[in-house]
């Protein structure tokens, strides 16, 4: 497995989905619900018949519907399509009860549409509009950014515009992030060693990150608090953080993983909590006070900052905190190919490696704590 999200519109139940890669059998979706109070984990399977599942996303309005990118082999070409689905009624909301005969009683999922994208090469990933009615997707295929209207009850998708990436060689995008802020008017996306910005009412390119790493860019993530602020992370072993106002430098860049990292993930309470996954098989929380919203421990605008500094002219500024590594998962035998904050409990996050096992963990108390008090 290597596809993990949290239900993003499940803010009362901590509820992830997980997508298979098997060869041999159907696929499946795993839908996971935590229950918090007794430590158990209930599952319920529902049926992805189409292909291996490379990348799942759920819409933040609709608890039922999810997005699916998979593998689709026809005459000796395997092509990656994508498909917006809905479950099953009864499975919607999170629930603790697990079914008695789970083995008897798989589900299937219920196409809504496919996102047709023959003419636009192979997709990488589907991202919802963060903060929108669960009506706009965008999808990257190959070198191909496409703006999708989900119509009438999101059984058909209407391609509202789209733009392709110019340039030497075969230019593929491997991931990509709306970002919240801006009124949802900004995406980035990584290809090769690049991180570009664009406008979504344009679909023109804003600002780009030539080498933001050494090698391939593999996923990214913004600051839900600060604006202009990205995280990205790749196959150098680093995670680097941005202020897309000024790209020539990274604001800061972290250097704990020792093989490729797949994923890196803001918290979206706490923005100085960055979760990262590698296949070095380790999942690392860090501490970035530094540039979060919170580096003196309490929220902060840049504008404030100056009038505070008027005042406190006499009195000793207050130190910044030191950023650092809180917590080195080592569950995973297999490289962690995702991890992924909760959307109903902040402190709560999950991780899944290729052979298939999630670990949920949270945030040491302790730190949770220094954080709240």
């Amino acid at each position: 497995a290597r596809a993990l999200t949290p239900q993003t519109a499940e803010t009362d139940a901590i509820r992830f989905l997980v997508g298979t890669q098997s060869l041999r059998y159907d696929n499946q979706i795993h839908i996971i619900d935590f229950d918090d109070e007794n430590n158990i984990i209930n599952k319920n399977v529902l049926l992805h018949q189409v292909g291996e599942i490379w990348h799942i996303s759920t819409s933040p309005a609709d608890k039922g519907v999810l997005a699916t990118c998979y593998n689709k082999t026809s005459d000796t070409k395997v092509m990656t399509c994508a498909a917006v689905w809905r479950m099953p009624k009864e499975l919607e909301s999170g629930s603790h009860e697990s079914p008695d005969d789970s083995s008897s009683n798989t589900q299937t999922l219920e196409l809504l549409c496919h996102l047709d994208n023959t003419a636009h090469g192979n997709m990488a990933c589907v991202m919802w509009e963060p903060m929108g009615d669960g009506k706009k997707i965008i999808s990257l295929a190959d070198n191909n950014i496409l703006l999708w209207d989900l119509q009438e009850s999101s059984a058909k998708a209407v391609l509202s515009s789209s733009t392709a990436l110019e340039g030497k060689g075969q230019l593929k995008f491997t991931s990509g992030r709306w970002s919240p802020h801006h009124n949802c008017t900004q995406i980035a996306t990584a290809n090769d060693t690049a991180v570009r910005g664009w406008d979504t009412r344009s679909m023109r390119q804003i600002y780009c990150i030539e080498n933001a790493h050494g090698q391939l860019v593999r996923d990214l993530d913004f600051n839900p608090n600060k604006q202009y602020y990205l995280a990205s992370c790749g196959d150098d072993c680093k995670v680097k953080f941005w202020d897309t106002r000024n790209v020539t430098e990274p604001v800061k860049t972290l250097e704990e993983h020792s093989h490729w990292v797949w994923n890196v993930r803001y918290n979206h309470s706490h923005d100085q909590l960055i979760l990262t996954g590698s296949s070095d098989s380790r999942v690392i929380l860090s501490n970035m006070v530094s540039i979060s919203s919170e580096p003196f421990g309490h929220m902060v605008d840049d504008d404030e900052l100056s009038d505070q500094e008027d005042q406190h002219q006499e009195e000793k500024v207050k130190e910044p905190l030191q950023d650092s590594v809180i917590a080195t998962y080592e569950e995973h035998e297999d490289s962690v190919y995702a991890v992924e904050w909760s959307s109903a409990d902040p402190w709560l996050f999950a991780s899944l490696s290729y052979d298939g096992r999630l670990v949920i963990n949270r945030v040491p108390r302790a730190l949770k704590y220094h954080i709240l008090l």
